[in-house]
């Protein structure tokens, strides 16, 4: 998908990713970054392209969409599925779109499967969901689910996150699905970019109580009240439980599971904290990542520099 000019040049095109854990300060830097090189910004989290979930996915305000064009928010309803395959085609047509008018892209985000469909270049297998195989798969315990996996693709199973459930059974339906190895459909040729990845490091316990502020701040300012909204009109407990921890969590407390917000919010806290956990896990495998000591605004601009000077 790259530009006419850079095709015949054989140059390519450059991209900045911010990433990182939740709550570590990412949209604030990206924002920041794009204000000071000309930038857009591409969303890579895979919740903020749907509609209405704005609190529960630490979405960014209008405000802060007024100070930079932002790409890939609002792009969905709830009640959708948007796949990956989806998200690469977008990112990449919005990374082009933004690299023609003479901008910078910025990929900001923390989701890390995301993040590498667009550095890396990942194919994504062509397969459509089978939604009774997946229902049937959500009904195993994860623990045989990857063990299925590391039967059937030794090689899958290797590389993914084997805590999220989500991606152990997308894989193991495309297996399933077309008799043969997910990784084997998972191509990945020459990366379309060159890209300068940056994330943004907190010492452990400031993470957590940054997490732990943030779960706060978004319940006074209604975030139980989104998920009423979002009840209302028609979205399913079901996919709630799909939509993140956030939703989940709040969804149990309107069913009645949980004696009180404060019970509700004590136990979300501490599955963000593992979420960032894994994250983080996911994200030291990648040795490409400069790492800055919190959201780092004027060490990030001197690497983003530094980049952008650098010959093909």
């Amino acid at each position: 998908m790259r530009s006419a000019e850079s095709e015949q040049s054989g140059r390519k095109g450059k991209v900045v990713v911010v990433l990182g854990p939740t709550a570590s300060g990412k949209s604030a830097l990206g924002i920041q970054l794009a204000q000071r090189f000309n930038g857009e910004i591409v969303s890579a989290d895979s919740r903020q392209v749907y509609r209405g979930l704005d609190l529960g996915t630490a979405k960014v305000t209008p405000e802060e969409r007024a100070l930079v064009p932002h790409h890939l928010l609002d792009v969905a309803d709830p009640d959708e599925v948007y796949s990956a395959a989806r998200f690469r085609e977008k990112a990449l047509a919005a990374i082009e779109a933004i690299a023609s008018r003479g901008k910078l892209p910025l990929l900001v985000g923390g989701s890390p499967h995301y993040i590498q469909l667009v550095v890396d270049n990942v194919q994504v297998p062509q397969v459509p969901p089978d939604m009774e195989l997946r229902r049937r798969l959500e009904q195993r315990p994860l623990a045989d689910l990857v063990a299925e996996l590391e039967r059937r693709d030794p090689r899958a199973a290797a590389r993914i996150d084997r805590r999220n459930a989500r991606r152990v059974i997308r894989a193991l339906e495309v297996c399933l699905l077309t008799g043969r190895p997910f990784s084997e459909q998972q191509g990945a040729p020459a990366p379309l970019y060159e890209s300068l990845l940056l994330g943004i490091h907190w010492p452990r316990a400031e993470l957590y109580r940054r997490i732990d502020q943030r779960v706060d701040e978004r319940l006074r300012q209604g975030m139980v009240d989104e998920v009423r909204r979002l009840l209302a009109q028609g979205l399913s407990h079901e996919r709630l439980e799909a939509l993140g921890l956030e939703y989940r969590f709040i969804g149990r407390l309107l069913r009645g599971e949980y004696e009180n917000e404060a019970e509700m919010a004590a136990q979300l806290k501490h599955a963000i904290h593992d979420f960032a956990r894994r994250q983080l896990s996911w994200f030291r495998r990648d040795q490409r990542i400069l790492w800055l000591e919190g959201p780092d605004l004027e060490r990030a601009a001197a690497e983003v520099e530094r980049f952008l000077e650098e010959s093909h």
